[in-house]
């Protein structure tokens, strides 16, 4: 991963006038109002805001009563609670263990030095099964690309390779590599687990971190027909330092798969001869959350009926394993920063003398950082019908780390939000580049994934930057030091307030906008995403309910 150095970092947050945790005094009263608001989400009182934690009901009141002064109206008969039913699942690593199997000789692999095993699969039991490489485990049909053709999982274990080929546009790329997609094929072809072999050079978490994650619990939705990312019954993320044991006796070792990935050449597919051998055993417990869900009504009295959705992740990890003493996990920027900036949007929305034609529907959700459970949760069963929501804009670490003067807005090739995305930015001199990294897969981890598929057109934010420019240096060292890491905290954050607040300005013009517009937002004709679009609004029912049912229900 490319490091800048603490020295250059410093020279650069410096000269943006971003560097200092508490905004100076001179500093105007809207980037002092956004810090204010990051500064009591992300403090040591909220205990990292985890799904069903007292801290996040004590943010999750913080931010009803800030909406409420603003204008903002419940919707639900809960007020601006929406209450969703959960259950805990945390791994018993005591109980718990994976062995690879050649020749009859039984290799064991320590937990947090191997392998993680995930919470999300599996049930308590064993899993005996032979492997199979799958190159990237990839299906899509559309585009002629399936890494499963002519292959035979049924009962077996498949080993898969982070990344995908670099002619697959980026969004489907995303879309199909995302695990509700790849959890249909593995379970329609019998397949009984899988084995994740990470690209060093995708990596964004240190090792240490991801098995500190995972020994937290992971959460699920109780009513099962929502778990759509389960039903294998073993899921292991392998280390980079040990992936090579999973291939043993194979055609191909680990660096020649990364060497022909990194070289963009085909990855082939075949039989290891290996079995493994599984034993899990899991604590599952009842858990509540809930979103924070209002709407600032719109002022024309047909448009009113559609709605705007800002969307961000209240959520965080909550109080987990210790680094450096320190086991609070703030998360100040992943995503206190973007609940604060949304926030900020209502303000001004709700003092501005024209206010929207359409509604503006503020959506705070929870369990993001455990599967994006909230958005789906709202998606599937929205406080408004469905159809008459018109787009999303989500905020999730939007990384106002140097002076906004650029965004990447994914999503934006595939609807007609890019006209008035491009129309604002024209104006506020703010530059729209393209995603800089597409094998992050950003289209689709975050809570505008939900929206897109309910068929409802989003854009999703960061700070723009550039391959090899000094703002991607900072942001892949903030990514080594602080992503998911309690040094997501209010101490020393390098932060741009006046970035910040350039943004809120931007977003509050682009809600304007998409509110005022004669006609709602449309997916193009070529996008992938196209099919999920519900039928228009004169086609829908007449009379839809205030909570509409999840479907199936």
């Amino acid at each position: 991963m490319n490091r800048v150095s603490s020295v250059a970092a410093l020279a650069l947050f410096v000269s943006s006038g971003a560097f200092a945790a508490e905004p100076p005094a001179s500093k105007p009263a809207a980037e002092d109002r956004w810090w204010k608001h990051v500064e009591v989400l992300a403090s040591d009182a909220m205990e990292g805001r985890d799904t069903g934690s007292k801290g996040y009901a004590t943010a999750a009141g913080y931010v009803s009563k800030e909406l409420a002064a603003l204008g903002v109206k419940p919707l639900l008969k809960t007020g601006f609670l929406q209450p969703m039913a959960l259950q805990s699942r945390r791994l018993i690593e005591a109980k718990s263990s994976v062995a690879l199997v050649k020749d009859g000789q039984t290799l064991p692999l320590v937990q947090g030095e191997d392998v993680v095993l995930s919470s999300r699969q599996g049930d308590n039991g064993t899993v005996d099964a032979p492997l199979v490489f799958v190159g990237y485990g990839l299906s899509i049909p559309e585009l002629g690309h399936d890494d499963f053709a002519g292959l035979d999982l049924k009962g077996k274990v498949v080993v898969l390779l982070q990344g995908g080929p670099a002619d697959i546009p980026g969004p489907v790329k995303s879309h199909f590599s995302s695990w509700t997609e790849r959890l249909k094929v593995l379970k329609a072809g019998g397949a009984v687990g899988y084995v994740y072999l990470q690209n060093p050079k995708m990596l964004e978490l240190p090792w240490e971190r991801i098995v500190g994650s995972s020994k937290n619990p992971t959460v699920v939705f109780a009513d099962p027909s929502l778990n759509d990312s389960r039903g294998l019954k073993v899921a292991v993320v392998a280390n980079v330092a040990q992936s090579q044991k999973w291939l043993e006796g194979a055609p191909h070792t680990y660096e020649e798969l990364l060497a022909l990935a990194d070289a963009d050449k085909p990855l082939p597919k075949f039989d290891i001869p290996l079995r493994m051998k599984a034993k899990l055993a899991f604590d599952v417990k009842p858990l509540k959350s809930m979103n924070v869900v209002g709407v600032m009504p719109g002022a024309d009295p047909v448009l009113a009926k559609e709605y705007v959705v800002l969307s961000a992740h209240l959520d965080h990890v909550g109080i987990g394993e210790p680094v450096k003493g320190d086991r609070i996990y703030n998360g100040a920027m992943d995503n206190a920063s973007g609940v604060a900036a949304l926030l900020e949007v209502a303000r001004r929305l709700h003092d501005q003398a024209e206010k929207p034609k359409r509604s503006v529907l503020f959506a705070l959700v929870t369990g993001e950082e455990k599967g994006l459970l909230g958005s789906k949760y709202f998606a599937s069963r929205p406080p408004v019908p469905i159809t008459s929501i018109v787009a999303d804009f989500n905020l999730d670490m939007f990384m106002p780390h140097w002076p906004f003067t650029s965004v990447v807005a994914h999503g934006k090739d595939e609807s007609s939000l890019a006209v008035p995305l491009a129309e604002v930015a024209a104006k506020q001199d703010i530059q729209v580049l393209e995603d800089p990294e597409p094998d992050r897969n950003l289209f689709v981890r975050s809570d505008q994934y939900s929206f897109i598929r309910e068929g409802v057109p989003a854009l999703f934010f960061k700070f723009g930057y550039t391959p090899g420019s000094e703002e991607q240096k900072v942001f892949k060292q903030w990514l080594a030091e602080r992503y998911h890491a309690p040094s997501d905290d209010l101490a020393q954050q390098p932060v741009d307030h006046e970035g910040a607040a350039r943004f809120i300005t931007f977003l509050t013009a682009l809600t304007n906008a998409v509110a005022d517009a004669p006609r709602r937002p449309y997916w193009n004709d070529d996008s992938f995403f196209r099919r999920f679009a519900k039928p228009a609004p004169a086609e829908a029912p007449a009379e839809a309910p205030v909570e509409a049912p999840a479907k199936g229900r």
